[in-house]
């Protein structure tokens, strides 16, 4: 529930992180069911469906503080330059990336969730993956009621659990994260390397397993 979310947006991105387990694996989603938005909040949406569409632009990167948290099951990125590598390299790694559909399924003051399926297509063309998540959108407090809002936490959950944030798998997905920003000779990506937060990020929050601290929801 967003209520249990900070309202002090000095507090860095690891302090927003929404945590649940669902009942299914299943987060396909129903747009006849989708919850309305307000003009400002589709907006942001519209911008994070681009992003996940190879569509990168400083100003929809921007959507993110530079304090962020971006968690999903192959990346997680703890600032906005290493965010901005993960969005700038998805054009090189993908020939193409096309939303289906969505649904919201949350608008809270200071969450918004929908359900998104995504598809993949590799370089040639020769194989899609068409991918269904639930999307988990923190917002920055100072931001959630203005024109221009700004992400603190975004968590993409493939399936029903949560992540633990321990293991070799983890470590990897954080490891190709600190790195990609770097090594990515693209002035767009390093236009955000004043936001690499070097040595003043937080510890990462880590959990016994994908079901701990993570209440069941339905979605």
């Amino acid at each position: 529930m967003s209520s249990s979310l900070p309202n002090d947006s000095s507090l860095p991105g690891e302090h927003f992180e929404v945590r649940q387990t669902a009942s299914t694996d299943d987060y396909h989603p129903d747009p006849s069911k989708s919850i309305p938005l307000s003009p400002a909040r589709q907006a942001l949406l519209d911008d994070i469906l681009a992003l996940y569409s190879c569509q990168p632009t400083r100003r929809r990167v921007e959507r993110y503080t530079p304090d962020c948290v971006y968690d999903d099951q192959f990346v997680y990125a703890n600032d906005r330059y290493k965010m901005a590598g993960q969005w700038f390299a998805l054009p090189k790694l993908f020939k193409e990336s096309k939303n289906e559909s969505y649904q919201i399924v949350k608008n809270d003051p200071l969450l918004i969730q929908f359900k998104n399926e995504q598809t993949w297509t590799f370089p040639g063309g020769i194989k899609s993956t068409t991918i269904n998540a639930l999307v988990s959108l923190s917002l920055d407090p100072d931001s959630a009621d203005s024109d221009f809002l700004q992400v603190k936490y975004h968590k993409d959950q493939a399936n029903g659990k949560d992540y633990s944030h321990t293991g070799a798998g983890f470590a990897f997905k954080k490891w190709q994260a600190d790195k990609v920003s770097g090594m990515m000779d693209s002035e767009d990506v390093q236009y955000f390397k004043k936001d690499d937060r070097g040595d003043h990020r937080e510890e990462v929050r880590t959990y016994g397993s994908g079901t701990a601290d993570a209440p069941k929801k339905d979605f």
